[in-house]
């Protein structure tokens, strides 16, 4: 589902916004990820802050080319083989969106509206389908319930 020209602005520009304190925004979600899921935190073999400055980098390429998400496709499908060699499985992804969402919800505060927040859920769940669809199109994936 593309998303529409004023929802790509909204990400954008909440996306800047975070991105100004990028490291926190990072130190942030994986914080909130690893008290929520602490049995994902063996994934994480580097340095966090090494790893932050990653997410940070990949979030800001997706942002950036929320438009063209056919010339996003052989990152996003290239990010996905690499997660699955982390261990990353399918149920993995929801708890990653859930986890972003939150940062973006404290580090945003009264400007994570619910438009705002449509906005970054619409593009996970695109993102994230397209990235699970690539990384285990060999296995069978439960339908959304």
């Amino acid at each position: 589902m593309a998303l529409t020209p004023d929802e790509t602005e909204l990400i954008r520009n909440s996306f800047r916004v975070v991105s100004q304190d990028s490291q926190q925004a990072a130190n942030r979600f994986y914080r909130i990820l690893f008290e929520r899921s602490p049995h994902l935190r063996h994934m994480f073999l580097n340095d966090m802050e090494q790893q932050g400055g990653m997410l940070m980098s990949k979030l800001g390429l997706i942002v950036a080319e929320l438009q063209n998400i056919p010339g996003l496709v052989p990152v996003l499908e290239d990010l996905a083989l690499r997660h699955v060699a982390y261990g990353v499985k399918p149920q993995h992804y929801p708890l990653v969106g859930d986890a972003l969402l939150q940062m973006l919800a404290e580090m945003l505060a009264e400007d994570f509206t619910p438009a705002t927040r449509a906005a970054w859920v619409k593009a996970y769940d695109d993102v994230s389908r397209l990235m699970i669809r690539s990384a285990y199109s060999h296995e069978v994936i439960p339908a959304e319930t």
